[in-house]
């Protein structure tokens, strides 16, 4: 197929490569052109070609008919003396045997017995199958003396019906040859004139078609990189409308994951400069005290800062493993209550530490039908910011739990987490799943990332999040906090 380049563009180098040359990308342009250019140049021999055959048919119709005429005017001459056939022409009739300049003709007349009464002798015979007709007049093509003939030839009665005389007249067929290619000559010169107009007609109205993508390219590259606005609809054409809507569905989304990324850049940069300076500050002091106690109370500064500031970069790097590698890691069968019960177990030296009375709540053993689709390191470290959470809040003395409830009709699991601390007031509950929110009125060390970090756990594998009072009877109300899983199938009681 013929390859053809776009014109060229502002910004856009020419393609190298042209005609049977394999071009390194695709051009839209060059694959369009050949989709219209090939049917056209692959259609044009083609008519050619059904043109010569028509041609030949009309140009055969009017010497047909002239070969019919003359073969019934030369059956006047036959004629059956006592028994025997003769063949007797006068002038007229011999001037119808005459050639042309162009052809030649033929004749033979053959006695009901098959011998040569006139006529070419090695003029050649109908078949032999072909039943005779008495006064039908039939034509054939065949050969007579290496030329090409057409031929018409009947059967003809004289006085006796059983007896039939053949009449054979043929003539070359050069004034046919002629006349067809007369026509197709007619045919042909103004092809060679409408085709090239038909493709440069062609070429004009797909550069005309595709200016507006180019139009939309140079639109595009002139934008400033950090213009993310969306792209104007208006004068895009219908075909192209789907794919600018998509764009400015992807640039929708990808501003604002730069808006939450700055704002998270930022904020993960105010809370790691107070521990940060706090380190610092408490280095210069050590460093010009001379007193034992005091410079071993800033050594204790500088452990508890530099302990928070480690505890945030930790979190940190865990909300960017959910965020970034939550769909890519591979998922398993898991066992949430099993999960659940390992994580407490790890928390239990934390607990005692603090004074808290840390407990599991769930069943032993989880039918195989009823564990979930997950990635057991996330949801670890989901269970693990909801414990430490709780552990952190609940002050020494406090009670914590955490259990499993699953719904083996519906498939559907809760984890909850719960505890007796001060809770969360209502209206900031949807404020604490965002990045270093902390409520108001707590003096406890946090980054503010863990329920951000079990949101994004959650979202990651189709789990909604709760937060509510696990006791709003009492004072402190204390904090549940629920995570529910609903399989993407659910499942029919049996």
């Amino acid at each position: 197929m013929i390859e053809a380049a776009p014109p060229p563009v502002a910004g856009r180098p020419i393609p190298k490569s042209f005609g049977l040359f394999q071009r390194e990308q695709r051009s839209l342009f060059g694959e369009i052109l050949d989709w219209m250019l090939t049917p056209l140049l692959l259609l044009w021999p083609l008519s050619l070609a059904l043109t010569w055959f028509v041609a030949q048919g009309i140009a055969s119709k009017p010497f047909d008919r002239a070969l019919e005429f003359n073969l019934q005017a030369l059956t006047q001459f036959v004629a059956n003396q006592n028994g025997q056939i003769s063949f007797n022409l006068n002038a007229q009739a011999r001037d119808l045997l005459r050639a042309d300049d162009s052809d030649l003709v033929y004749y033979q007349v053959i006695d009901p017995r098959g011998k040569l009464v006139s006529g070419e002798l090695d003029f050649p015979r109908p078949r032999e199958d072909e039943t005779p007709e008495a006064g039908r007049v039939l034509l054939r093509d065949d050969v007579v003396r290496g030329d090409e003939v057409r031929v018409a030839y009947t059967w003809l009665e004289r006085n006796d019906a059983q007896n039939l005389v053949l009449m054979q007249v043929a003539e070359t067929r050069g004034k046919r040859s002629t006349l067809a290619a007369e026509i197709i000559k007619g045919v042909m010169v103004p092809q060679f004139v409408i085709l090239p107009l038909a493709v440069l007609l062609v070429w004009l109205a797909l550069v005309r078609g595709i200016r507006p993508l180019n139009e939309l390219e140079q639109r595009i590259r002139a934008r400033k990189p950090d213009d993310l606005s969306p792209i104007e609809e208006s004068a895009i054409p219908q075909e192209v409308a789907p794919l600018v809507s998509s764009i400015n569905d992807l640039l929708t989304r990808l501003k604002a994951s730069l808006t939450t990324q700055r704002r998270f850049l930022a904020d993960a940069a105010h809370q790691l400069k107070t521990p940060l300076a706090g380190l610092r500050m408490q280095a210069e002091l050590a460093q010009r005290e001379s007193n034992a106690e005091e410079i071993h109370s800033s050594l204790k500064q500088i452990a508890r800062s530099s302990s928070r500031a480690t505890h945030t970069v930790n979190q940190l790097l865990a909300l960017a493993r959910a965020e970034t590698t939550g769909r890519t890691l591979p998922s398993a069968r898991v066992d949430l209550a099993r999960l659940v019960r390992g994580v407490v177990q790890d928390s239990v030296p934390r607990a005692l530490e603090h004074g808290i009375d840390l407990g599991c709540e769930g069943p032993e053993e989880v039918p195989e039908d009823c564990l979930m689709d997950g990635n057991p390191i996330l949801l670890q470290e989901m269970v693990r910011n909801l414990v430490d959470n709780a552990i952190n809040y609940s002050g020494r003395g406090g009670v914590v739990t955490a259990r499993v409830l699953i719904d083996p009709f519906s498939g559907v699991q809760i984890l909850q987490v719960e505890d007796n601390g001060p809770g969360i007031p209502e209206n900031e509950r949807e404020f604490v799943l965002q990045p270093f929110y902390r409520a108001l009125g707590t003096n406890v060390d946090g980054s503010g990332l863990g329920l951000t970090i079990v949101q994004e756990i959650a979202q990651q594998h189709g789990a909604t999040v709760l937060i509510d009072s696990a006791h709003p009877e009492r004072h402190p109300p204390g904090l549940l906090a629920s995570v529910r899983f609903t399989p993407k199938t659910p499942r029919l009681p049996a």
